[in-house]
């Protein structure tokens, strides 16, 4: 009887605490300058993003910015571009920042946000390094969406998909 209520009580928890506020200044990926932050910055700052999420009904929880330290993952890699964006009208990402298909950038389901990861093509070891600003992928067994550009980088942009290693390179 009490896992049939888990799920629901979680969601709705996860739902309401999206919608909280926590009397700080709006989300921003930028300091006064301008510069996007860093992820020790946006740590530090209070805005880095890591609030659990629903995705077609299903939970996503983001880790601990301090569960990030030497986190390695190994999968599926896929990539979004241009269509992307004008099919969802030019909208940000999660994070907040402009997406642009010509500059190295990911999306990832529990890593917060910003976050930077090296990406390595397993089959070429081609790699690079990329700022995750985003969420998803959320189709199949993927575990990182990236930029088409950075799929030009690692060669697999014409294939659609590659096998990759993906290590967060800053705290």
């Amino acid at each position: 009887m009490m896992r049939k209520l888990l799920v629901p009580i979680l969601l709705a928890t996860a739902l309401g605490l999206n919608s909280c506020s926590t009397g700080r200044a709006p989300l921003t990926q930028q300091d006064k300058t301008g510069r996007l932050l860093s992820p020790e910055e946006a740590y530090r700052l209070g805005k880095l993003k890591n609030k659990p999420y629903v995705i077609d009904g299903k939970l996503y929880v983001p880790m601990d910015y301090r569960e990030t330290a030497g986190y390695q993952e190994t999968g599926i890699a896929s990539w979004y571009g241009q269509e992307t964006l004008d099919q969802h009208n030019n909208q940000p990402t999660a994070y907040g920042e402009t997406f642009y298909p010509d500059k190295p950038s990911a999306a990832h389901k529990y890593l917060p946000l910003p976050a930077i990861v090296r990406v390595t093509n397993l089959e070429t070891n081609a790699s690079v390094i990329v700022r995750v600003n985003d969420r998803g992928p959320f189709v199949g067994n993927r575990v990182i969406d990236l930029s088409a550009e950075a799929a030009k980088q690692l060669g697999f942009y014409g294939k659609g998909t590659a096998k990759v290693k993906l290590e967060v390179v800053t705290k």
